[in-house]
């Protein structure tokens, strides 16, 4: 299949912003959402008078004409595979998985089998939401491959557009745990100076910057400020160790979801996480500070120390409020052991 052309006219009193206004004139059943057409308008997939236009936020006008370039999906034959899943919740509409680190969500280019979609598509017999197309049914967010944590799955359309609403309207309440190398303080006048970072009540760190793709990585993202999407993020220490403090067990919240958001955002405010090769830099904590085996046990930590623990949403269907947590993986409750964790 070749990429297809859809063109959207632009009606009576739109929003001003070029996202927004795409997304209440696009035609429903394209079933973009408004944080994909922001993904389209990014990657350069929009035009105007086939001029392309990449700024979010550009003005527009009743009567315009935009072309959105959709590209064909790939070819998948997504197959059911037996694979273990750890099911916290499951209704009509919904699933809510604690995945563990290692599982990639959905097939992609190096990881067309052994994901979370072909396992759920064995644990429903096929049956689940056709808005993500063939490769990611039911998908309607993620979590990276080496992060472990809760994940909400759509079963019915219903649900699947009830909870991509929510998430686009970021009223969905996340909070990870992570590992970092250094203790976020208020009292650091480094952070004090650095563009974007603050603190709030309580010393709750506060990351807000705009993320984009990086220029010569695209598999990495980069703090950005004319372009890409505003990311805000929060933070506040759990637990410090090391003498002096070397590492830090931190509770992140996002006020957005964008990709890889805790783990740029801390490697920006010089808080990288513990075993993320991506971001996190060669950083090792010192055995002086933490100890010869403590320190050996962070070294030999094979992934981003992340979790997501609690997820929190109105039933897409019913509007129940649901909340879940999920507890620390085994690795990481080792690693933390290692620390002396209290």
């Amino acid at each position: 299949m070749e990429a297809r052309i859809l063109e959207v006219v632009i009606g009576e009193a739109p929003p001003e912003r070029l996202d927004k206004a795409l997304a209440r004139f696009v035609p429903e059943d394209a079933a973009l959402s408004r944080s994909r057409l922001a993904r389209l308008i990014d990657e350069g997939a929009v035009a105007r008078d086939g001029v392309l236009v990449r700024d979010l936020k550009a003005r527009v006008a009743a009567g315009e004409v935009y072309q959105i370039t959709l590209e064909a999906p790939r070819a998948v034959e997504t197959q059911a595979e037996d694979i273990a899943l750890s099911v916290i919740w499951e209704d009509d509409d919904l699933i809510v998985i604690d995945k563990p680190a290692g599982l990639v969500v959905h097939p992609a280019p190096g990881s067309l089998d052994g994901t979370l979609v072909n396992a759920l598509l064995h644990h429903f017999g096929g049956r689940l939401s056709g808005v993500g197309g063939e490769a990611r049914p039911g998908i309607v967010h993620r979590i990276d491959k080496d992060t472990s944590g809760l994940l909400v799955v759509a079963k019915s359309d219903r649900a699947h557009h009830g909870l991509a609403a929510q998430f686009e309207a970021h009223s969905v309440h996340r909070r990870y745990l992570a590992l970092v190398h250094g203790v976020p303080s208020a009292a650091d006048p480094r952070l004090r100076g650095l563009r974007g970072v603050g603190f709030e009540a309580a010393n709750v760190l506060c990351i807000a910057t705009n993320l984009a793709r990086h220029k010569t990585d695209r598999q990495r993202q980069a703090v950005v400020w004319e372009a890409g999407r505003h990311a805000v993020t929060r933070a506040r220490v759990l637990e410090a160790f090391g003498a002096p403090p070397a590492i830090a067990l931190l509770e992140c919240w996002l006020e957005t979801g964008r990709t890889h958001q805790i783990r740029v955002h801390m490697a920006y405010a010089g808080h990288g996480l513990v075993g993320d090769a991506t971001y996190g830099g060669a950083r090792k904590a010192a055995a002086r500070a933490l100890g010869p085996a403590a320190a050996a046990a962070l070294g030999a930590f094979p992934r981003q120390a992340l979790h997501a623990a609690t997820l929190g949403f109105a039933h897409p269907v019913s509007g129940e409020q649901l909340e879940f947590a999920a507890p620390l993986p085994p690795d990481m409750a080792a690693l933390l052991a290692a620390l002396g964790a209290s």
